[in-house]
């Protein structure tokens, strides 16, 4: 068990004192997990431009939720006149005139609190969860949602072909990508919830090797390089041009809206990262997220 949990629950008691705190901070049920929790989306502005930031489709890598909802409270906090990064005056202005910011901070709840919490047998579905594990009761490197569907496996782009590479057909800890797209309902709800704001672009935090991925196919726009250039130099990731990678949320996210879309690769090490590098890994996803919405 992780000495530091960060779970679902936490991620509400952040929403709702954020929405309290700030009247242009709102928090959204766009879903339910498998065991039913809430998907929640985090709204902070009122601009016309709408970015879209996410973490944790992964299990073992919830420290991304942690890292967003950092962001998040301090995205509130500047918004709300509070000079937390040092920005020039008609940053912030921009920020609060024409951006508005929806996180999703936890896609997967219940596959991070497996990894954080492990499962009792008195858990329903505890003897399959073990033997999709593998036979084994330690869920630490659990990727999956509850149900043993990857859910970054799950979107139409060319699912049948990430079918064939991943080449695991039945639920798993990680790589299965279910018995047809949007499965699951965690992912059919961010394919919902996208669709519905249609937002300017997309980016999905993961775990690990501090590196950009923004290409999809080449159904990205020309600026797509440019952006995560830019991304690249404030934080010191890589940019990569990625082949070989198929039904992902940014490889959907491009190929059907021809916008940029990123999957971004934070900390360095093994998944699941500790969370006592949460400091020095926030120190370069910060910049890098800030001129993502800055852009």
């Amino acid at each position: 068990m992780q000495e530091t949990l960060f779970l679902n629950e936490d991620v509400a008691a952040s929403c709702s004192q954020l929405s309290y705190q700030y009247p242009f901070v709102t928090a959204h049920v766009i879903g339910h997990s498998v065991m039913g929790k809430p998907l929640l989306a985090l709204r902070c502005g009122e601009g016309e431009q709408k970015i879209h930031i996410n973490a944790a489709f992964h299990g073992n890598e919830w420290i991304t939720s942690a890292l967003l909802m950092r962001f998040m409270n301090e995205l509130s906090a500047t918004y709300g006149g509070i000079d937390v990064w040092g920005l020039e005056d008609h940053q912030v202005a921009y920020l609060r005139e024409e951006v508005t910011v929806w996180a999703v901070p936890m896609v997967n709840p219940d596959g991070a609190e497996l990894v954080q919490c492990g499962i009792h047998e008195s858990h329903p579905m505890y003897h399959q969860l073990v033997h999709n594990n593998g036979g084994s009761a330690d869920f630490s490197n659990w990727k999956s949602n509850i149900r043993g569907v990857d859910l970054n496996d799950q979107f139409p782009a060319y699912w049948d072909e990430e079918c064939a590479r991943r080449g695991v057909f039945e639920p798993a800890a990680s790589d299965y990508p279910g018995p047809y797209p949007l499965s699951e309902p965690e992912a059919a709800a961010m394919a919902q919830f996208t669709e519905t704001l249609r937002f300017k672009q997309v980016a999905a935090l993961h775990t690990q090797g501090e590196e950009i991925y923004w290409n999809y196919r080449n159904y990205e726009p020309p600026e797509a390089q440019h952006i995560a250039a830019r991304l690249k130099r404030v934080s010191g990731y890589k940019a990569i041009k990625l082949t070989g990678s198929d039904a992902g949320y940014k490889d959907w996210f491009i190929k059907q809206y021809r916008k940029p879309g990123f999957t971004i690769e934070a900390g360095y090490g093994r998944t699941p990262l500790p969370f006592e590098h949460f400091e020095q890994i926030y120190a370069k996803i910060q910049p890098l997220l800030l001129e993502y919405i800055l852009l």
